[in-house]
Formats: C-alpha cells, structure tokens, sequence
C-alpha cells in the first residue's frame, strides 16, 4: 500500500536525530554506548507506525529497543508515537534492512521481532520474505548466542513457510502458536495490524526460534 506523504517528516527527521538515528553505520558495534548502559537490545524489523515498539519500551524499560523502517512517511509516525510515551530506550532506523550485518556487530542484538512482514505471496519474490535463509544467515550472525526471533503474522502460508525454513536452517522451534488470542497473554504487545485482524476474528500466529 502506497503511503501518504507527509509533510512534515523531513522536518522531524532533522529535530529529533537523538531518535531516528542519521549516522547508522558508525554505530555498529557500539549500540549499547549509544543508549548509554548495558541493557540487552531488541530489534524489530519494519516497525510500521510504532505501536508495538512504543508499548514495549513502556514495558521493559530495563531493554534498549531499536526498530527499523524503509518509509519515511511510516517512520516518522513511529518516532512520533515513541516521543509520546517519553521513553528513552528507544532508536529508530531510517534504513533498508537487507545488510543487517552492515548496522550491527557479531551478538550485537538479544531479540528480533518479525511482525506482520509482507509475505511476498509469489514464489519469484520468495528472497524478500524476513525468513529466507539469506536473512537467517543475517539474524544468526548479529544475535547472541541464547539470542531469539519471535515471528508474528495473520498469514498462514508465510507462517508455515517460516516454521519449515527456520527447521530446515537448524533453528530450534521453542514456541508455535496457532492461535495467539485464543488465550490472554498479558506481556503480548500488538501491533496496529494485529489489533485490525484480530478485531475481525482472524487467527494470529506466532512462533519463537533459537540458533541451536
């Protein structure tokens, strides 16, 4: 879905640059400096308008999250949403998440969060999917080694495609869930897509995978 443009992103890119980081690669390596403590860091990958990496700071303010996104106009949405819960455990990205490796170091990064990634449904485009074996090989080299990928989605067929693509790639499978809502989990954060399907009575799947 094209996004509209918004007007006053450039603007906010340039006022809050404590926020949305300009200068990525400089920091790789020294993501913990940056927040200024030791705490581990959790990263999620296309942040969209950033409910869920705002209502997990607010949650764990003991966890540097660092969310990234492609879009302009959807990034300076999130940074917006972040500066209202006035956390300051938080950086955004202003990037292209394809060279992970390019952003952070060896066992930089504790947790990724996949949530609700596009699913790139036709097989040509199946090298964008999150979990294709040249991301894992990414996610493998930047986590710790007791390090997790936590995977959220309301696609079935992304969501078995993941599940055999992590076992295939060695990756143990602590967590699958077929019905995430089915039960109340109350450290469950959601994103704006998960409250929009669940709302409609749509399964939300969800699977946590360790590096064994």
């Amino acid at each position: 879905m094209r996004q509209r443009h918004k007007p006053w992103a450039n603007n906010f890119l340039k006022e809050n640059t404590h926020l949305i980081i300009p200068d990525v690669l400089k920091n790789k390596g020294k993501w913990q400096e940056l927040f200024g403590n030791d705490n581990p860091i959790h990263l999620e990958i296309g942040t969209g308008k950033g409910q869920f990496i705002a209502g997990m700071a607010e949650q764990y303010p003991d966890v540097n999250f660092i969310g990234i996104e492609l879009a302009k106009s959807i990034i300076v949405m999130a940074g917006s949403k972040v500066k209202k819960t006035g956390c300051n455990n938080v950086r955004l990205l202003h990037v292209n998440a394809a060279v992970l490796t390019d952003l952070f170091a060896e066992n930089e990064i504790s947790t990724i969060y996949l949530n609700f990634s596009d699913p790139w449904p036709k097989k040509r485009h199946a090298k964008r999917r999150l979990t294709f074996h040249t991301f894992l090989e990414q996610y493998q080299h930047i986590l710790h080694p007791d390090g997790e990928i936590v995977l959220k989605t309301d696609n079935q067929g992304f969501f078995e495609y993941s599940l055999v693509n992590f076992s295939q790639f060695g990756l143990e499978l602590k967590e699958v869930n077929l019905d995430l809502h089915s039960a109340e989990d109350p450290e469950n954060v959601m994103t704006e897509y998960e409250e929009k399907f669940s709302a409609k009575g749509q399964p939300i799947y969800r699977c946590r995978a360790v590096f064994t």
